[in-house]
């Protein structure tokens, strides 16, 4: 598979792969055994980055015992930035200086590894300054527990903010054909700054392969159960999305779930996105949309019937 660079000097694989679901967030896994062999099978497959996080559950044990095997090989991101309660659910931020090295340390404890690749904070704190999380990471990378410095969902100015105290690698932000507002500021910040993109749910959680109907049932613990833009009552209109993807696949000979992947990979040469998915044959598909080419004319056709289209649901 075809390499991207993150930032300055972080090479990695132009299509990564996102763990979380096989612990948290979309229902029942399968085994242990099962993910670990899906994870196995992405470094076959030449991918070479993994994003993970405290917050997912045993996710973090899950992928360092997967790829313990190709130390050195493989660039892990993972993320600080929340505070648990007894139960184990999110209860809320907590980015201090002193939390965000305990995480740091339970995270390269969890990971088996001797220092983490990618070290993002998972969301902006708004009590604690963006100048004091950075300068934080900047400690960290000093004493080679880290190597480099990211942020998810934050926006254009507390990037630049974090940026001149020590420079943020990567940005991971939800971005998609169905979710475009990455476009407005962030994007120009970025290529100003030079710092990667890594764009989580490219598949729109799945709803842009086409497998999800308005009949489709999600198990009682999936998230998409309280997301309005997968209501019953707004799938049929949301299908529209599928069905311009759809179109150009059926000219590629490819799947909507490629279309959709290739768009992301053609925006810009410094974006890395990561689907996530628990099976092998979905894996095989996803990484052969890096062998799909866009063309000027095919990438026009899609932006302007996209722009047609109004999606429904927040």
């Amino acid at each position: 598979m075809d390499k991207r660079i993150l930032g300055d000097n972080l090479e990695v694989s132009a299509i990564g792969l996102g763990c979380m679901g096989m612990s948290r967030g979309f229902g029942p896994s399968g085994s242990k055994a099962e993910m670990i062999s899906v994870v196995r099978a992405a470094v076959d497959r030449g991918v070479t980055f993994f994003d993970t996080a405290e917050a997912y559950g045993d996710n973090e044990e899950l992928v360092g015992e997967a790829l313990a095997p190709f130390a050195g090989q493989v660039v892990i991101a993972t993320k600080f930035g929340f505070k648990f309660g007894s139960d184990g659910n999110i209860a809320g931020l907590d980015s201090r200086p002193e939390h965000i090295k305990e995480v740091t340390d339970t995270s390269l404890r969890r990971l088996g590894v001797e220092s983490i690749d990618l070290l993002y904070q998972h969301r902006v704190d708004p009590e604690v300054p963006i100048e004091d999380v950075a300068g934080t990471v900047k400690e960290l990378i000093h004493d080679g527990k880290v190597k480099h410095f990211g942020l998810s969902e934050a926006p254009a100015e507390t990037i630049r903010r974090a940026h001149a105290v020590q420079p943020v690698t990567a940005l991971q932000s939800e971005y998609s054909l169905w979710w475009r507002e990455p476009e407005a500021e962030i994007l120009p910040t970025l290529a100003e700054l030079s710092i990667g993109f890594v764009p989580y749910s490219p598949l729109g959680k799945g709803f842009l392969t086409g497998s999800i109907s308005e009949s489709t049932q999600f198990d009682s613990g999936d998230i998409r159960n309280s997301i309005p833009r997968f209501a019953a009552d707004v799938r049929v209109t949301n299908r529209a999305v599928v069905d311009l993807l759809q179109t150009i696949a059926d000219r590629k000979g490819g799947t909507p779930g490629q279309i959709a992947l290739a768009w992301l990979l053609a925006q810009k040469p410094w974006i890395v996105p990561i689907p996530g998915t628990r099976r092998q044959e979905r894996l095989e598909e996803n990484l052969k949309a890096a062998d799909v080419e866009l063309t000027a004319d095919d990438l026009r056709e899609i932006d302007d019937a996209a722009a047609q289209i109004e999606v429904q649901g927040a």
